[in-house]
């Protein structure tokens, strides 16, 4: 029999600790800091220019919640810190919390969570509003974040017998799925659409990329805009979880509208078991959805195949995306 303890309820309940010292850490570059003074505390704390006291707190915290060890008195870094939180490492992406925990973000959870509840649904800052700069913020937070699965993404695309030569962005924020292609096809031309501020900053990727020649931008609503036809490939990442099905019906008919005969249409998200309790992160992500957007979810591989189906597509695959908690949506 399992033990009777309040453990749970008092761990989620003091859970904004836990992003407040993570928020701190990447703030003042703690864990590189570690890594180069070697765990001394009175080093680090000269390092990162903070009371010697709060550094101690703050690590002794980290600790505790795995992101650090100590042993006699020196601190050190696990293998997950060394590689995603010090800013050496080429797979850093301490970015993020500028954006998942930024504080027009963390209001919408914390605030008023009830109403969302009571409502079905939120409209706060995750309803996709037109140019609001949240969004700006979420193209350069969060990058690292989803630059392993754009290249997974890239390689999938450049290994198929008909390489595309014109390739579709909806709503391509940072813009990176698009240039992974870019730089994997060489003679791939990339469209990007977007809110003009977010189209800036895709730009501006493109150009550090050295793909600008063949990268364009069209700014707008991505149920407004014409974006064009006759694409080989579009791109519908980490977009149709904010709508509700008939919705995202509507997005997909555009898009299948727009692509030439033998165009398809790919698809990152969250999908969940039918039980929509497994597996734990993409069955989760309904919530984020919840208090954040009017009418958004997770969808199982059988609702995002109903939804295909109705937009006139044939042929729906879904294909995990290890290590990324995420999955490879195929329209065809």
């Amino acid at each position: 029999m399992d033990d009777i303890s309040p453990q749970a309820f008092v761990d989620a309940a003091m859970a904004y600790q836990k992003t407040a010292a993570v928020k701190a850490a990447v703030e003042l570059d703690l864990f590189t800091a570690i890594a180069v003074e070697h765990g001394d505390l009175k080093r680090i704390a000269e390092r990162v220019k903070a009371a010697e006291r709060g550094v101690r707190i703050l690590c002794d915290f980290l600790t505790v919640h795995g992101f650090l060890q100590k042993e006699t008195g020196q601190y050190r870094l696990t293998p997950s810190t060394t590689a995603f939180l010090t800013t050496s490492s080429p797979a850093w992406m301490g970015s993020i919390v500028d954006f998942l925990a930024a504080p027009e973000m963390t209001a919408l959870w914390l605030d008023d969570p009830a109403a969302f509840v009571r409502n079905g649904g939120a409209v706060g800052l995750g309803n996709i509003a037109p140019e609001h700069p949240v969004w700006v913020k979420f193209a350069r937070a969060m990058a690292p974040f989803v630059t392993q699965t754009a290249q997974s993404i890239a390689q999938h695309v450049s290994a198929r017998p008909q390489a595309p030569k014109r390739v579709l962005d909806i709503a391509a924020g940072h813009g990176l799925f698009g240039i992974a292609i870019a730089e994997a096809i060489p003679g791939a031309e990339i469209v990007a659409t977007d809110w003009q501020p977010v189209l800036e900053v895709a730009t501006q990727n493109a150009a550090a990329a050295g793909v600008s020649s063949r990268y364009r931008t069209v700014a707008g609503s991505a149920f407004e805009v014409d974006w064009g036809t006759n694409f080989d490939l579009a791109l519908v990442t980490n977009f149709l979880h904010h709508f509700d099905p008939p919705t995202c019906v509507e997005l997909l008919s555009k898009v299948r509208r727009s692509l030439s005969p033998a165009g398809r249409a790919l698809a990152v998200e969250f999908v969940p078991d039918e039980d929509r309790v497994s597996p734990p992160f993409a069955a989760a992500f309904s919530f984020m959805m919840l208090a954040s957007t009017p009418q958004g979810d997770a969808y199982t591989a059988r609702e995002l195949e109903q939804m295909g189906r109705e937009a006139g597509f044939s042929n729906v695959t879904v294909t995990p995306l290890p290590p990324s908690p995420q999955a490879l949506v195929a329209f065809e």
